[in-house]
């Protein structure tokens, strides 16, 4: 076959810088975001704070000065070219340097902040069981599941064998003696859908390929860059660049733009949660009664308000080409991503945190009793967003409510059915066990069985060692403790 050269007219979903930074922006906590804030002031002449400390509404975020040009205006007629620039990686690098360690800055304090200080940071494995707890309801699933989890090392990789983890979990439990390799996999292959993505990867090639194949399909470059990661990982290392661009029948453009996607994900995805000893929160929103109903705000405190300065908004206008007319333009043009990428951000947190508020209302009324059942997927179906942006959204974010400050993902609990045929969130049966405990005779403390039983009257089948599960996490003795505790 003769070859030609075919130019086509068509349009891609690209995962552009800007995008990247919104996905990164979402997650991060308060401390995390304000540090970044902090950085890009610094590092941009642009962008200064606003002086104002009202509560900022993400739809009004874009209102400028008359003076101030939009970013169309700032945009040359040549739009598209503006767009493709994007920073070229050098080929004479390390393999270590494929990896942008500034996607992952670690958070610092500010002493003007009203700061509330959480003593228990959350651990990786914190952070994966209670996703599992969100997914998972099969008894020998979770048990499965949270085996692997706990075999999990700090940077989030299943190191062990499989064959040797099906013998250890056959040893632990007895029970499942038949247990098969097919079984432990497909828990696995649950688990690598967690967030942090990348999570229980047994190799960096496969935690890159599973970072990889999370993004949208027709993500520019992104069979290319599975087939190399898949392929010709260690021709990578080894910066055998020609061997790769014959292989895969690309050009060194190309080349440098499938090496830019992977750049962009984690190796080390298990090393983002509990990097911290102890950590100081902010609550991200407020929620408030006003007028016979409950509002759900942005704290202030915890929503940077930024602007872009006039002045040099209005040298952009000019048409010359200086080298400080092109730097101007170009961190503009960081500016104005900063900024939408902080108002999704906040338009999201927003979104999740009414919608938590408004489904959790009985718990603002009257208490973790009135919690309801709730998983990922049904703040995921009601706002119409994937499952793990409600995990970005909800992760290291906090609600102050007229009874504390809580994790936004301390509204989610898993599902326990009735007697009746309704369900019962496991946060109030928490909430019944503690009441019941407190009720109970001190000479004859309730048993866990005897708990149990109780709950069954009132129509909630829980087993008992899942009870036993429950007073552990709340941290009561035994019924023999807690008798000897009243002698």
């Amino acid at each position: 076959m003769k070859p030609t050269l075919e130019f086509k007219l068509g349009t891609q979903l690209v995962i552009t810088p800007q995008l990247q930074q919104a996905i990164h922006l979402l997650q991060l906590s308060t401390l995390d975001l304000q540090n970044e804030v902090q950085a890009a002031l610094e590092a941009n002449p642009l962008l200064e704070r606003e002086e104002e400390q009202e509560l900022w509404d993400p739809s009004q975020q874009d209102q400028q000065p008359k003076e101030t040009p939009t970013a169309n205006e700032v945009q040359t007629e040549n739009t598209t070219e503006e767009w493709r620039e994007t920073p070229e990686l050098t080929f004479d690098t390390s393999w270590d340097d494929i990896y942008s360690e500034s996607s992952y800055m670690t958070s610092g304090t500010s002493d003007e902040e009203i700061q509330f200080e959480n003593s228990a940071q959350e651990s990786l494995t914190d952070h994966l069981r209670w996703q599992l707890n969100m997914s998972l309801r099969d008894s020998k699933e979770y048990l499965i599941g949270e085996f692997l989890i706990e075999s999990l090392d700090s940077d989030g990789y299943l190191r062990e064998s499989l064959e040797n983890l099906i013998q250890s979990f056959k040893d632990l439990h007895p029970q499942y003696a038949d247990l098969e390799l097919q079984d432990i996999e497909n828990i696995l292959y649950k688990i690598q859908l967690f967030e942090p993505t990348g999570v229980g990867a047994r190799d960096l090639r496969e935690c890159l390929l599973i970072q990889l194949a999370s993004l949208p399909q027709d993500t520019p470059y992104i069979e290319a860059s599975l087939q190399l990661v898949d392929q010709y990982l260690s021709a990578l290392a080894q910066h055998d660049y020609k061997l790769i661009m014959r292989r895969l029948r690309l050009s060194e453009a190309q080349l440098k733009a499938v090496i830019y996607l992977i750049q962009a994900q984690n190796p080390r995805p298990g090393s983002q949660i509990g990097q911290a000893g102890t950590e100081y929160i902010t609550p991200d929103l407020i929620v408030k009664r006003a007028y016979d109903q409950w509002v759900v705000e942005l704290n202030p405190e915890a929503a940077p308000k930024l602007k872009i300065q006039p002045y040099y908004a209005n040298l952009i206008q000019r048409s010359d080409t200086s080298d400080t007319n092109t730097y101007l333009k170009e961190q503009y043009r960081e500016a104005q991503w900063l900024l939408k990428s902080l108002q999704s951000r906040y338009d999201t947190l927003l979104k999740v945190g009414r919608t938590l508020m408004q489904y959790q209302q009985a718990f603002l009324e009257q208490g973790e009793i009135a919690m309801k059942p709730l998983i990922l997927h049904d703040i995921a179906e009601v706002l119409g967003m994937h499952e793990s942006t409600i995990s970005r959204a909800t992760t290291h974010k906090y609600i102050h409510t007229p009874r504390g400050i809580f994790e936004l993902k301390y509204f989610f609990s898993s599902h326990l059915s009735t007697q009746g045929g309704g369900e019962c969130s496991s946060t109030a049966i928490r909430a019944r066990i503690r009441e019941l405990i407190a009720q109970e005779s001190p000479k004859k403390p309730l048993s866990d069985s005897k708990l149990a039983d109780l709950l069954q009257q009132e129509g909630i089948q829980v087993a008992r060692r899942t009870i036993a599960k429950y007073r552990e996490a709340l941290n009561i003795p035994a019924s023999s403790e807690r008798k000897r505790l009243f002698k």
